[in-house]
């Protein structure tokens, strides 16, 4: 992982609001300074927490088909299987899997 900015250190890395049905509101800071250019339509992802890591990955690839990969699945530092794409509506998808 890159240095972190003083400036971003101050942001919001994760948080998950719970809400009614095992569901959950999910939000991030997106700082320019890492790279995020922020316009109204891109700012928000439907995030999904499937139960394996097949899942994910089947899910994933069935997204992505047709439309963009923003970040290939793969391990994270908070421990989880993770990756982002947009789909080939232009939907923004976040996918997250805790399993191992």
């Amino acid at each position: 992982m890159p240095a972190l900015a003083e400036e971003n250190k101050q942001l919001v890395l994760h948080l998950e609001l719970a809400i009614l049905g095992g569901h959950g509101l999910m939000r991030t800071d997106a700082p320019q300074s890492t790279g995020f250019t922020i316009n109204f339509g891109n700012n928000l992802h439907i995030y999904l927490d499937p139960d394996s890591r097949a899942e994910t990955k089947r899910l994933f690839e069935a997204f992505a088909a047709g439309g963009k990969i923003t970040m290939e699945l793969q391990d994270m530092f908070w421990g989880a299987y993770f990756g982002s794409c947009t789909d080939k509506f232009g939907v923004q998808w976040m996918f997250n899997c805790a399993q191992k």
